[in-house]
């Protein structure tokens, strides 16, 4: 799953030809689509739905969730994985409440906005798979296709989604990070290109680059010649991005279909406000991103997840009808669903599982400058080292400020310090017990650095 802001450019070859049958292709299939979300509906309504108030079985081929609960959506996903039988495969289709979803692997810090989500009042949950940083919507509809280790082909469960999007009458292509790409494409030259000269060692090669709407030329020591030509299509805007999740002996490929979502929203929201952050956790890739209600004005949730239910029942020769899930209490306390519920919305798990990092803090003060670096794994501060330059106060005062401020941030949770009632009281007349008029020197520089690293870290 990646992440979806402006940025990034992405090259992809394409076939032309095939992108045009495609689109002559969509366009006589997605008339069917307009009723077959009626049919969906009548299914969800008759077909497996009894009994589901008071039990929850992974014998079914094909789940459609009501919830729009983040964390009972990841976690049916999660039991589905976990108990599903492992020859079979498996769909799961759902949509969630505005939220913010990081990949396993990922820091937070790098990749949410925090002021913003908490203004809007946004929830954020770390999922169980690895990939980038995502926003969830009703305007955007997820799918999850689970399969047996031995058969899982990440390009063939992508081509699944294309081909269920490219029925709905829109063009669509699948990028080679098996993210889905709608809108324009222009014809590109390679940025990059290499002059060659003769020598008396031989041909060399020197690096050059040039504006991507250039041909690339080869030279020579008496003549030019033009370079093969490579077609590279850009694709301008993304309406997927998917992840993976790799066991023994299953496996499953999930992903985003960005329908209505609010843009910006999604764009405020996975703008990090932080900066100068090392981390050793996976980033997510930013690009430009699309709805495909664009491309079709027509296309819901419905008409999507019909498509989807359609093309996985062709590909993977499955005639079973769906199994429509609601978050009832009877299924909510489940014991699997209810611990993962309740793990998903734990520190512990959403800030606690954060990669190792480091992060550089510089700050003027009447008195001089501070540097603070700070490296925190698992969500706690390990040490804080501070540098003082052009520093109004003697060394011996820097020492006492960068062992105190250490020590009020060290054991603290990174992104939640907070100041102990002690350290409110600590006023440093102790460190003067015979003139008893004034506080020490370091008082001052210690108060306005953990005041400053309070207002920072939060």
């Amino acid at each position: 799953m990646r992440q979806w802001q402006t940025g990034r450019r992405v090259l992809t070859r394409l076939q032309p030809q095939n992108a045009r049958l495609g689109i002559i292709h969509s366009l006589a299939s997605h008339s069917r689509h307009k009723q077959s979300f009626q049919t969906l509906s009548t299914v969800s309504q008759t077909l497996e739905h009894k009994g589901l108030n008071e039990s929850l079985t992974p014998e079914h081929a094909i789940y459609v969730s009501s919830s729009t609960d983040p964390l009972f959506n990841l976690t049916l996903e999660d039991w589905l994985f976990r108990n599903a039988p492992r020859s079979s495969p498996l769909l799961l289709i759902y949509r969630d409440s505005p939220c913010v979803i990081i990949g396993r692997n990922q820091n937070p810090w790098t990749e949410v906005n925090f002021p913003a989500l908490r203004a809007v009042g946004t929830s954020f949950v770390r999922r169980r798979s690895g990939g980038g940083t995502v926003y969830h919507d009703l305007g955007n509809t997820n799918f999850s296709i689970h399969l047996p280790q031995s058969s899982f082909d990440r390009r063939a469960t992508g081509n699944v989604i294309l081909g269920a999007v490219r029925s709905l009458g829109i063009d669509a292509q699948l990028n080679d990070r098996n993210d889905i790409c709608v809108g324009p494409y222009k014809i590109s030259y390679p940025s990059r290109f290499f002059v060659i000269s003769q020598s008396s060692r031989g041909p060399t090669r020197t690096e050059n680059r040039r504006s991507s709407t250039h041909l690339s030329h080869c030279f020579t020591q008496n003549h030019l010649s033009p370079l093969p030509p490579v077609l590279m299509f850009v694709c301008s805007n993304y309406v997927s991005g998917s992840a993976y999740k790799i066991a023994n002996k299953r496996s499953y490929h999930h992903g985003t279909m960005l329908i209505s979502t609010k843009l910006n929203d999604l764009g405020e929201l996975l703008r990090p406000q932080e900066s100068n952050i090392v981390t050793k956790g996976v980033s997510s890739v930013r690009s430009p991103v699309s709805n495909l209600q664009l491309s079709n004005p027509s296309t819901t949730h419905e008409t999507f997840t019909s498509a989807v239910v359609d093309a996985f029942r062709k590909e993977y020769r499955v005639h079973s009808g769906i199994c429509m899930v609601e978050d009832t209490e009877d299924i909510k306390n489940m014991e699997y669903i209810r611990n993962g519920m309740a793990e998903l919305s734990t520190w512990e798990w959403a800030f606690g599982q954060t990669p190792e990092f480091s992060r550089t803090l510089n700050k003027t003060f009447p008195w001089g400058e501070v540097s603070v670096e700070i490296r925190s794994k698992h969500g706690i501060i390990l040490d804080c080292a501070l540098e003082f330059k052009n520093a109004q106060i003697n060394s011996t005062t820097t020492i006492q400020v960068a062992k105190k401020c250490k020590s009020f941030c060290v054991g603290q949770r990174y992104g939640f310090l907070r100041e102990a009632p002690e350290d409110t009281q600590d006023t440093g007349f102790s460190e003067y017990p015979t003139s008893g008029s004034r506080p020490a020197e370091w008082v001052v520089p210690t108060q306005d650095t953990k005041s400053w690293l309070l207002g920072t870290l939060q």
